[in-house]
């Protein structure tokens, strides 16, 4: 990989918005990059089976706009997972990231995602067997451990392993999984948060990009962690419920670039994709269901989401419900009503 290229993901992976199944789709990842031009983007989960056995390359649709961009596998085979590597590579994205976080009974009954924490030298393996394959760069999401493991004792050993088979850069979910008896939901609220264990990561491995995950949910928290040392900062759920409020004002915050943009202007931003994906068949919905947060925090922020959860699906409906919707924000915000 040209040290170029390597150098601008490492920037922009100071800030990230976390791979998040049935959220973080194509047209979720356009709209957070309107938000912001800097800040690493990642895929939902793709499973090296359906991407190598089963065929399914439409799952690596994305559009251009949206780079910087990383593609999340799903596997534990080596032989497959660089397989699946080099199709993501072919496919134009700018990283490859191995999922060994998700705690799912799907996942574990695939062998991969959190359950992997248990078998570090099998994802060293897949880790070597990726960074053969292509010259992008490949990195890993992890847990801290997993159920009964001592994660001060376990995430030394793992990181170990992944930087000897080439791993340079890794994001780490501040939290255990629990692989039985908590279901995926629980277990990104119930584990405790260790924030600690993660940045003393950075004083053993300081040659490795650290990035931290798990309960963040401000940009003045992101700051405070990029100030203590680590190098970068994921976040999950707040990015996709209150997109404004972490990505909009990420550029000038997080990066010292451009400006604080604002959901008035995303809106308007997002209309020529909407009417292309509806010229192309696509459905109003598939686009709308990733704005509802946009206006969150502010008035007219309810009148917002239910003139799009209940109007989009209706036929005939195209990209002017989102004029009338905004037009009911400015409207309600000029009364002072409350979100």
């Amino acid at each position: 990989m040209e040290k170029a290229v390597k150098s601008q993901i490492g920037v922009s992976s100071r800030l990230s918005v976390a791979p998040m199944m049935d959220w973080t789709d194509r047209h979720c990842r356009y709209l957070h990059r309107l938000l912001s031009g800097q800040a690493l983007l990642y895929t939902e989960m793709v499973t090296s089976p359906a991407l190598v056995r089963g065929g399914a390359l439409h799952l690596l649709d994305h559009d251009v706009a949206e780079h910087p961009v990383a593609l999340q596998l799903g596997g534990s085979d080596p032989v497959e997972l660089a397989q699946a590597a080099r199709l993501g590579a072919q496919a134009g994205y700018d990283e490859i990231n191995l999922n060994v976080g998700c705690p799912s009974d799907r996942v574990q009954s695939g062998t991969f995602g959190a359950v992997l924490m248990r078998s570090p030298a099998v994802v060293a393996d897949c880790v070597k067997a990726m960074c053969d394959a292509v010259d992008v760069e490949i990195t890993v999401k992890c847990r801290i451990g997993v159920d009964d493991q001592d994660p001060s004792e376990v995430l030394p050993e793992f990181l170990a392993r992944i930087v000897g088979a080439g791993c340079e850069r890794v994001t780490i979910h501040a939290r255990k999984a629990w692989l039985k008896g908590l279901s995926p939901k629980e277990n990104r609220d119930i584990p405790p948060l260790d924030y600690e264990l993660v940045q003393s990561m950075k004083g053993l491995f300081p040659n490795l990009h650290i990035s931290i995950n798990g309960g963040i949910d401000t940009l003045e928290q992101a700051r405070g962690f990029l100030d203590a040392g680590l190098d970068g900062v994921m976040i999950g759920r707040a990015a996709y419920h209150q997109p404004c409020d972490i990505l909009s004002a990420a550029d000038p915050m997080i990066f010292g670039v451009g400006e604080v943009t604002t959901a008035e202007q995303a809106v308007h931003a997002m209309l020529p994709y909407i009417e292309a994906h509806m010229s192309a068949g696509g459905r109003l919905n598939q686009v709308t269901r990733h704005m509802m947060g946009l206006f969150a925090g502010r008035p007219g922020a309810r009148a917002w989401r239910r003139t799009l959860s209940e109007n989009a699906t209706k036929p005939g409906a195209g990209p002017e419900l989102l004029l009338a919707a905004m037009d009911q924000v400015t409207a309600l915000a000029q009364q002072g009503e409350a979100v």
